[in-house]
């Protein structure tokens, strides 16, 4: 049989409809197109598509399971190496990691592999699979500060190897940036944050919400009076930045953290308890994925929505999906423009944003070709609503709380890339945390090697202990 280099197309809202509602975008495959899909993989020798993903999964095996119908199987090997499953298959940016590496590629359409995993957690969920709970624990207890996905990975990979887990998180949900930063079009709290989370639970670790670390709970007092043998970190990057330009301070100017937060955790667009403001007309400044979603939220909620981007088309960041998403659902992209002033109403409120076009010159540290101003070229949008989509960093309560914790001069926490362990004795950390905002899959990724990591430690301590009591 010919091999088939086109992939399986997946069915979505219509663009026109979905722009004006909450429901997810894609619709998953059905099983006779997963099948269909995962026939076309060609079960590598030397499978580079592992070695693109993060967290490890075994994408042959998994893959070969649901050519041959095998649903549940697949679940079993995807679930050995990832907690998060359902919600990879939708974030994950798999054109840049196992996809981007797949050898069909090289001829025609690399293998769905995300799509695949999405539907094998979605039907696992809707037949009621759930990972394996035969743990045998093991008597040690590790103390993991946010629910994000480094701190539920690190927790679940611990659990499985029957660690006494504990996650304290700040809000009042578990998720992190599942809930609060990427709406419910892209990712359904519900239906796929909440069961992931359910299964994480499932494996015996306990989740307490509305604890601030740093605040409520020291790092000190964790390994302490508390008695765990072992933190990790996975706090995430929650602080916002801003441009420092004149006019930020307007009423009806937000950072994409607040805004995506209200609309998202606090479900301000279906009427939540917590208000939000409704631009007629939006400009969200940034080109990353969380721009993305911010304009594509604004729009859903009445306004006319622009994105201002210094770069091309070419260097925007966000994933090309969402990119494509937002054109189709009439987002204005206004590129090679840099804002320099939010224009103030005489009431306070925002009237418009004054830009100024761009050029591209030779490439800068990171790669791409450095934005330069074009001088003469300033103009203005007019606008009531301006959302600033330019990036987080770490807020700096835990390292302030925390002796001996070091920090880079972003206040990113230190720590090694292979184990996760900081500075401080027993204190691991992964994830946003350590590297500022990152993808969902990074931070798994960070948040599976710091549980390896502590295990490695705690074993290493209890056999220099027991070499001690031996002499």
């Amino acid at each position: 049989m010919a091999l088939n280099l086109k992939r399986v197309p997946v069915a979505e809202q219509d663009p026109k409809v979905r722009a004006h509602n909450f429901e997810e975008v894609c619709l998953g495959y059905t099983q006779e197109e997963a099948i269909e899909e995962a026939k076309r993989c060609l079960n590598c020798k030397k499978p580079k598509c592992m070695t693109g993903c993060p967290v490890e999964i075994n994408i042959p095996a998994f893959i070969a399971q649901v050519a041959e119908g095998n649903i549940e199987e697949a679940y079993k090997i995807i679930s050995e190496s990832s907690s998060l499953p359902a919600v990879c298959g939708r974030v994950c940016p798999q054109e840049n990691q196992c996809e981007g590496v797949c050898v069909l590629g090289n001829k025609g359409d690399a293998v769905s592999i995300g799509r695949i995993e999405r539907f094998v957690a979605d039907w696992a969920c809707a037949n009621g699979i759930h990972p394996a709970t035969d743990i045998k624990p093991n008597g040690r207890k590790v103390a993991v500060i946010g629910a994000g996905p480094a701190g539920l990975t690190c927790a679940g990979d611990l659990a499985r190897r029957g660690y006494d887990v504990t996650i304290f998180e700040a809000l009042h949900e578990p998720g992190g940036v599942l809930v609060y930063g990427i709406p419910e079009f892209r990712l359904p709290k519900e239906k796929v944050v909440a069961k992931e989370v359910d299964n994480v639970r499932n494996l015996g670790v306990k989740i307490e919400t509305d604890v601030v670390a740093g605040h409520a709970l020291t790092v000190e007092e964790l390994l302490g009076e508390e008695g765990f043998d072992a933190v990790f970190i996975g706090s995430g990057a929650g602080l916002p930045r801003f441009m420092n330009i004149p006019g930020e301070l307007a009423n009806g100017v937000l950072s994409a953290n607040e805004y995506l937060t209200r609309n998202n955790l606090m479900r301000a667009y279906a009427g939540g308890d917590t208000p939000i403001v409704h631009g007629k007309r939006c400009v969200v400044v940034g080109g990353g994925n969380v721009a993305m979603d911010s304009a594509r939220t604004a729009l859903r909620l009445g306004a006319e929505t622009y994105i201002v981007y210094r770069r091309s088309m070419e260097e925007l960041p966000a994933r090309a999906e969402e990119v494509h998403h937002a054109q189709e659902e009439g987002i204005i992209f206004d590129l090679l423009t840099n804002p320099v002033e939010i224009l103030e109403a005489e009431d306070g409120w925002v009237r418009g944003i004054r830009c100024i076009r761009m050029e591209l010159g030779e490439p800068d540290e990171s790669g791409r070709r450095r934005p330069i101003e074009i001088p003469g070229s300033e103009f203005e949008i007019p606008c009531d609503e301006v959302i600033m989509a330019l990036g987080t960093s770490p807020n700096p309560l835990i390292p302030s709380t925390t002796k001996g914790l070091d920090t880079n001069r972003r206040q990113c926490i230190i720590a090694d890339e292979a184990t996760g362990q900081t500075s401080k004795e027993g204190v691991f950390a992964g994830g946003d945390a350590v590297t500022g905002a990152a993808t969902v899959i990074l931070a798994m990724g960070a948040g599976k090697k710091a549980a390896k990591g502590i295990d490695d430690y705690l074993n290493r301590k209890e056999a220099e202990k027991a070499e001690q009591t031996e002499a």
